[in-house]
């Protein structure tokens, strides 16, 4: 049976095993051997990333034709009224053209979420909210770009989920393995 490893990836550390001198890396947290990333996530995103040794699994949680949802938690600087709510439900016009709808909705900050290192820097003038955001594309900055595009610049951008597996019972930096039936 093919191995998956949960890994809630911090801020700041790069979704490779090889060091590039400036960044933490998997290796800083994984001492497994034999798993490759299924997918990626920004050095200054955080939550969930996927791990395997099973070529043909990774390229399945990967491939966009599969469209596996992705949830993510997004702070973003303001609070998003329904009309731009709505534009992300409908698809956002980016550079390299319209995304797919989104699933959307406002939501509370998440209970029991670990301090981000560095904190993010908030502007005291305009608040901030939380939208809990679902995309089955994977385009490359997605989620950022969205919410730029709509005009609420993401501040924090944590991965909760892709399809069945999530977050749950993690701590920041920490790896769980799982059964891969749930793709």
């Amino acid at each position: 049976m093919s191995r998956v490893l949960l890994f809630n990836k911090p801020y700041g550390v790069i979704c490779q095993f090889s060091r590039d001198g400036l960044h933490p890396t998997l290796a800083d947290y994984i001492p497994v051997a034999e798993v490759y990333p299924a997918g990626r996530l920004d050095t200054d995103s955080e939550g969930l990333l996927l791990l395997t040794d099973d070529g043909k699994l990774q390229h399945r949680i990967t491939d966009p034709k599969h469209k596996l949802p992705k949830t993510y938690w997004v702070q973003v600087e303001g609070v998003p009224d329904y009309k731009a709510l709505a534009q992300l439900q409908k698809g956002v016009m980016l550079k390299d053209g319209m995304t797919l709808p989104a699933q959307v909705s406002l939501m509370d900050e998440p209970a029991n979420l670990w301090q981000r290192d560095p904190p993010v820097r908030f502007r005291q003038s305009i608040p901030t909210s939380w939208l809990q955001l679902t995309i089955r594309e994977g385009k490359n900055r997605q989620v950022r770009r969205m919410t730029a595009a709509i005009g609420f610049p993401t501040l924090r951008l944590i991965r909760f989920s892709i399809g069945d597996w999530s977050l749950s019972g993690l701590g920041r930096g920490e790896w769980r393995e799982e059964r891969a039936a749930n793709v």
